[in-house]
């Protein structure tokens, strides 16, 4: 079996939790893993590559996120969620205009301090690993890009829903940190989903428990390329097909039709068959495979 499953990750569950519940009702030894790790107290999309598309992870988590998170104003956390241990309080909580009004601040390329309980490492240990034993790691800032912040509503007095579009890297937990901060009162995220990641949406998912029942992991199993349609494809001619298959770089007049020297990461085709993904040569123009599904 191979292919992508949209597992919507219920909270209180970790995503290697998650991958093992879809590993256990697959064939022994097929490669399973996620793209695109949730906290365990989120919700929501969980990529899951099954087999084969494990070669793809690569070309699915660097897609743009969507999460609707919830700002908890009045409380900041060593976490920098719910889970975690209260550091500082405040009665002076700013208003639902006082929220709108910072939002345009954390909107562009922006630079991000991630939570010290994250799954970052250094000197080979996971940052959450060396917070528990009480050591303290200097956390440089890094520039993430956040594509658009949006206020969704007034859950409570002190309590908000933002709605977050995003690329890779962008800690949840810190923007609701720094929102905090910008408004001069601490701050946590109480509440994450993640509405989307890439092709995968909530709308498309399933659950733990729905996939359990007979038949349903089959029925959510998607294929390989068919989240892939962002990067463009390309024919090969089907003579061409052994030599694909032991990895050699496509030539472009292997090709059923050109393509525009612009198109650099392409999915490869032969016999109407996907074969992997390849990026172009700068030297050659030839296309060199990164991901090689063919079998001979």
């Amino acid at each position: 079996m191979d292919g992508f499953i949209n597992i919507l990750k219920p909270p209180g569950m970790t995503s290697s939790d998650a991958v093992l519940a879809v590993r256990r009702l697959l064939p022994r030894k097929t490669a399973v893993g996620h793209g695109g790790t949730l906290d365990p107290d989120a919700a929501g999309v969980l990529p899951v590559c099954v087999g084969k598309a494990t070669r793809l992870f690569d070309y699915i988590i660097d897609k743009k996120k969507v999460y609707v998170g919830e700002l908890f104003l009045g409380a900041s956390t060593d976490t920098c969620d719910a889970s975690g241990k209260v550091l500082e309080t405040s009665d002076n909580i700013p208003t639902a205009e006082d929220v709108k009004g910072v939002l345009s601040d954390f909107i562009g390329d922006i630079m991000q301090t991630p939570p010290v309980y994250s799954a970052l490492k250094r000197g080979g240990k996971k940052l959450y690993e060396l917070a528990r034993v009480g050591e303290a790691v200097e956390i440089e800032p890094r520039q993430v890009t956040v594509h658009n912040l949006s206020y969704v509503a007034q859950t409570a007095p002190n309590r908000h829903l933002i709605r977050i579009e995003c690329g890779k890297g962008v800690y949840i937990r810190s923007l609701m940190r720094d929102i905090g901060e910008k408004l001069s009162c601490p701050s946590h995220m109480s509440f994450l989903l993640r509405e989307a990641a890439g092709a995968f949406t909530t709308e498309t998912g399933f659950s733990i428990e729905e996939i359990r029942r007979p038949g349903a992991i089959e029925r959510a199993l998607q294929p390989m390329d068919a989240l892939l349609g962002a990067y463009p494809r390309i024919d090969v001619k089907s003579e061409y097909r052994k030599r694909i298959a032991c990895g050699n770089p496509v030539k472009e007049s292997w090709l059923l039709t050109p393509l525009s020297e612009d198109n650099r990461i392409v999915r490869v085709y032969v016999e109407n068959e996907f074969c992997g993904m390849a990026e172009r040569r700068e030297d050659t123009h030839d296309f060199a495979f990164r991901a090689m599904l063919l079998n001979l």
